[in-house]
């Protein structure tokens, strides 16, 4: 009995991963609104009845997929902004991990890029939330750096807020660089850089 419910567990998460790659790939060339149940089961080959085993609507897999694009980011931001070192080597490692993560998930990044901003609210409302999180938790490390001594914490707030914004700029200019030249990915890797830097050094003169 316990073998049976563990296959039919297996099987369930087959589907449910299936549905949500399928949808990936059918976003890539349509925003989420645009999107049909159907679709997404006709290319998993499953039942559109399957489809409400897993999800209530295509709003609520896009929520999962802002989940799990934005989700599992979170511990590695932590790392990153607690880690030892000076603004510049920080912008370095951010950068860097930008562009690796565009590399590794480009579809990720691309729907959460065009669903930012679409018509689907619970999504916009996800993607906000999740946003929201990042810019308290990078708030939390800030409180804990010299450069901020003295600052309210709205203002650190506000800080937070700048570097998650330039962190989304920074990967649609990678996504978009994927196809280019190495070239052109250095020159954002260097616009990126610079952008950053330009916030941090306003850092350490907001007091003034």
């Amino acid at each position: 009995m316990s073998h049976t419910f563990g296959v039919r567990q297996v099987q369930k998460q087959k589907t449910r991963r299936a549905l949500m790659d399928a949808a990936l790939a059918l976003l890539e060339e349509q925003s989420l609104s645009s999107l049909g149940l159907r679709e997404v089961t006709r290319a998993v080959g499953v039942a559109p009845t399957a489809f409400y085993r897993h999800f209530r609507s295509t709003a609520d897999l896009g929520v999962a997929l802002v989940e799990e694009a934005l989700g599992s980011l979170h511990p590695v931001l932590g790392d990153l902004m607690s880690a030892v070192g000076d603004s510049d080597e920080l912008v370095e490692r951010a950068v860097e991990l930008i562009a690796r993560h565009v590399d590794g998930y480009p579809a990720h990044v691309r729907f959460i890029a065009r669903e930012r901003h679409s018509g689907v609210q619970p999504v916009r409302d996800a993607i906000q939330g999740q946003l929201t999180r990042f810019a308290e938790e990078v708030r939390g490390e800030l409180a804990k750096r010299p450069e901020t001594e003295g600052w309210t914490d709205d203002d650190r707030l506000m800080l937070a807020g700048l570097y998650v914004d330039q962190m989304l700029m920074t990967a649609s200019l990678f996504l978009k660089a994927q196809d280019e030249s190495e070239e052109e990915r250095l020159r954002v890797t260097r616009l990126a850089s610079r952008r950053m830097r330009l916030i941090s050094i306003g850092c350490r003169h907001w007091l003034d």
